[in-house]
């Protein structure tokens, strides 16, 4: 588990950011010298990645990030007003907020990344990729034409234990079927 990040780091990390960086809404600056000003709601703050699967979140970018200015989420709200973030920041100062700041190389800012903590809202399908997706089904189609075929093989084999020819006949169409969708299949290809 990570430790806790003070209200004094993060203050820290705002007035440095502030004044290496410009935002891209002026709002956004407001919003950050209330919260270096206030450590009672700086001690609810929390720097995270993806702050869109939050609760309450704010997005902030400097001129230097192609991101999106400005947006804020509160449970399904979202808006790119900041005076409405701020009236809410303000009104609710016990309550988490998340913040996300787009700004060149942050992944390799060591101040950044002092201050940013995981993101416990982010689901555990975020990170799977379109190709382990096609893996994953590919493999899920497999198992069950196997499974298929390996049913209407005992069935077969029982038809023909039994000499019932008629349930043979049906047995073997549906499993000469079962084989031609399955090679008709789009397969992944091999990268």
């Amino acid at each position: 588990m990570q430790t806790p990040i003070s209200a004094e780091e993060k203050k820290t990390f705002i007035q440095w950011f502030l004044n290496h960086y410009q935002l891209k809404k002026r709002e956004s600056v407001w919003i950050l010298n209330y919260l270096i000003n206030h450590n009672k709601i700086l001690s609810h703050v929390h720097f995270v990645h993806d702050v869109k699967f939050c609760p309450r979140g704010i997005i902030m970018s400097s001129h230097c990030s192609e991101e999106i200015p400005f947006r804020f989420y509160k449970n399904s709200f979202v808006t790119t007003d900041a005076e409405k973030s701020f009236h809410d920041i303000r009104l609710n100062q016990n309550d988490a907020l998340y913040i996300q700041l787009n700004f060149n190389q942050s992944h390799q800012n060591p101040l950044y990344v002092s201050v940013i903590e995981e993101n416990p809202f982010i689901p555990e399908t975020y990170f799977i990729t379109k190709q382990d997706q096609e893996i994953a089904r590919n493999l899920l189609d497999k198992s069950l034409f196997e499974y298929k075929k390996r049913i209407i093989e005992e069935s077969i084999d029982r038809s023909l234990d039994e000499k019932d020819q008629e349930t043979f006949f049906r047995l073997a169409k549906e499993l000469h079927n079962l084989e031609a969708t399955n090679r008709n299949q789009p397969k992944m290809q091999k990268q």
